[in-house]
């Protein structure tokens, strides 16, 4: 481990990921906490927060301080804080003097619980918190004016598979002590799981956008055959486009509405997601995937009318590789899930090709936590989905919305015919409804499935032979 007092250097970092994957994982220590710390309601354990004098940097006006979070409820796997600070590493004690408890007993004097993770504050006049790090390898952030939804992993290893998920948890954190004229936070990070450990390096620059770069230097001590990077994880429960049985109040209960893609031939695809009966895994194969990530497509609150949760204001996550990432496919996982409480859709890169025991790999990518993506398609966008019963039989009726400037020009819309197939059963009713004034355009149609239980659809607006709208998928199943 990297000492305090010692220079740092980032390549430290990776020497110790190196190190640490020529033995055997050690498992993080969880049953050092206080009596009752591990079963804390949330309640409490959200009480439990930093005093002003336990906060990095305040009063600095470096443009960040840094909150360290106390260990318990589910957070009860310990972790190393460190700050770099004149390029030298300062360790940051545990001292529950600079913890305000509210209605929990503080643990006993002198016990060293290390932390949970950190959180993270952006801006001089108005700070407002924009990043946190806690649990696994779970970290999440905004851009300015949103409220937390979604959450990033850092790597995600075999997940949907019978054999069993495997976590990978941070055991340390080395913080850069922040320019005041950099606007940005660099934060690195030593990973470490049963079948590999990593170095990470992470750079926080946040904004209307708030973007977060992200580059793993990974050292496998087994085949790793089910990978996953860029992941980002959500919660959806209902909507227009997919209602089990769900009895609320709310009309739509989701922070992600759908995963968005920009393939490595330039195609824009849209896939809504749903909350379905059983699990569901979808592949997308691609070969250098240009962007994807999840997306919060609703943005009227009319829509959620839900004033606690305000599910209006949660981030899309925009995942841009950093160099080429080969063949393989974005992954698409989606849960039954009875609570908006859980993150049942996750999505992340999974390349073809398994990475090999002792093998040393790199990757690197840009998350843009934002309102929408920053590159955005030059075509109508599939902004709205409903679907019900058909007119007759097993039949469905789906209803898609397309939006944008293309749809406002009365020629384009003339010329625009609905592109769509499906890979079982057959097509019926197909319709369009066009407002230019509006600059969107409706599109009706239903789905006889025969003696199917699923189907995949696949719709694109076309002029020309040219492609008006973005791809809309989705998979349907009876």
């Amino acid at each position: 481990m990297i000492a305090e007092g010692q220079r740092f250097d980032p390549a430290l970092v990776v020497e110790a990921a190196r190190m640490l994957s020529r033995r055997p994982m050690v498992p993080a220590t969880t049953n050092d906490l206080p009596e009752g710390y591990a079963t804390l309601p949330f309640d409490q354990f959200s009480g439990i927060r930093a005093q002003p004098g336990g906060l990095i940097w305040a009063g600095e006006n470096r443009g960040f301080t840094v909150e360290p979070l106390h260990r318990g409820y589910v957070f009860s796997a310990p972790v190393s804080l460190f700050t770099v600070e004149d390029e030298v590493v300062r360790r940051v004690a545990f001292d529950r003097g600079k913890f305000d408890y509210g209605k929990v007993a503080p643990p006993p004097a002198g016990v060293d619980l290390q932390f949970s993770g950190f959180r993270v504050s952006a801006g001089l006049e108005r700070p407002y918190e924009v990043a946190i790090f806690q649990g696994a390898t779970f970290f999440r952030a905004v851009a300015r004016g949103q409220n937390f939804g979604a959450l990033a992993r850092a790597l995600i290893l075999r997940p949907g598979e019978t054999r069993g998920e495997e976590i990978p948890f941070f055991r340390a954190f080395w913080i850069e002590r922040p320019n005041p004229a950099s606007g940005m936070l660099v934060i690195h990070a030593l990973l470490d799981s049963e079948s590999l450990s990593g170095a990470v390096r992470m750079t926080l620059r946040p904004g209307d956008v708030t973007f977060i770069d992200v580059e793993m230097t990974l050292f496998a001590r087994q085949v790793l055959d089910h990978v996953g990077f860029g992941c980002t994880t959500g919660t959806f429960m209902s909507g227009p486009q997919s209602r089990r049985t769900f009895d609320d109040i709310r009309p739509a209960v989701h922070e992600v509405s759908g995963v968005q893609m920009l393939t490595g031939a330039g195609e824009w695809i849209y896939r809504p997601v749903s909350n379905p009966t059983n699990l569901q895994v979808s592949s997308f194969v691609d070969t250098n995937p240009r962007g994807f990530g999840l997306v919060q497509r609703e943005r009227d609150p009319a829509a959620f009318q839900d004033d606690d949760q305000r599910f209006e204001l949660r981030p899309s996550v925009w995942m841009e590789p950093l160099g080429e990432w080969g063949a393989g496919s974005v992954q698409l996982i989606e849960i039954p899930s009875d609570s908006d409480i859980n993150s049942n859709i996750i999505s992340y890169w999974r390349p073809r090709q398994p990475i090999a025991a002792g093998s040393e790999t790199t990757i690197a990518y840009r998350q843009a936590w934002c309102w929408q993506p920053p590159e955005r398609p030059p075509l109508a966008l599939a902004t709205r989905m409903r679907q019900g019963r058909g007119t007759q039989g097993r039949r469905r009726r789906f209803l898609v919305e397309f939006t944008g400037d293309k749809l406002a020009d009365p020629a384009v819309v003339a010329a625009t015919r609905a592109n769509i197939t499906t890979t079982t059963g057959a097509i019926h009713g197909l319709r369009l409804w066009p407002y230019p004034e509006r600059k969107l355009m409706r599109v009706r149609f239903e789905v006889d499935p025969g003696n199917e239980n699923l189907s995949e659809l696949r719709l694109v607006l076309e002029a020309g032979g040219q492609p008006v709208s973005e791809t809309w998928l989705n998979r349907w199943t009876w």
